[in-house]
């Protein structure tokens, strides 16, 4: 069981994820996050944690980003684009119960001070941005990193605000490297 409360977008989520982890869950129901589910969240929050696992797309951005300006603390786990795509529609409804158990293990809270601990210049150096299979390099690192897929500056803003370090960033781009090499999809 998990310990903390999983926040979704909808009901398919939610018996997406119970196929997949025991642990209580809210869904937030799109957008329009209303103030009952923001308080909602926020007294699991105080009581035992909350993990944010969105679809991987714009509405999915657009709902971390309104719950965590209103939730501090919270963690965000991530599904690739790949991993939440059937048959043309993008979800978490659409991963597997291995995938979802995955992205929770690897949950992360963004630090409190932030920081400019990675640049433009390691993008460029890393290839993950400036060339032709970026998006590829970000996506693939993105889940490595367990911090999802993004354009190159939400990219350098999730690595510098889950405080990956640089240790940990040089370990998954080696893994994705050899990926790459071996021929593996994301």
């Amino acid at each position: 069981m998990i310990k903390e409360v999983i926040v979704v977008e909808g009901r398919d989520d939610i018996t997406a994820v119970k196929r997949a982890v025991d642990a209580e869950m809210i869904a937030v129901g799109g957008f329009g996050i209303n103030a009952k589910v923001i308080n909602k969240i926020r007294e699991a929050q105080k009581r035992c944690g909350v993990i944010v696992l969105t679809d991987p797309d714009f509405a999915g951005d657009k709902i971390r980003k309104i719950i965590s300006k209103r939730v501090p603390g919270i963690k965000h786990a991530y599904i690739s684009r790949e991993d939440g795509t059937k048959d043309d529609d993008i979800g978490v409804e659409n991963a597997e119960p291995e995938v979802i158990i995955e992205a929770l293990k690897k949950a992360k809270c963004e630090i409190s001070d932030k920081r400019e601990y990675f640049n433009i210049d390691d993008m460029m150096f890393f290839k993950l941005t400036a060339d032709q299979r970026a998006k590829d390099r970000r996506e693939r690192l993105g889940k490595i990193l367990g911090i999802g897929y993004s354009n190159t500056n939400g990219f350098l803003t999730k690595l510098n605000n889950y405080g990956i370090e640089r240790e940990e960033f040089i370990e998954a781009i080696n893994k994705m490297n050899k990926e790459m090499e071996n021929g593996n999809t994301i």
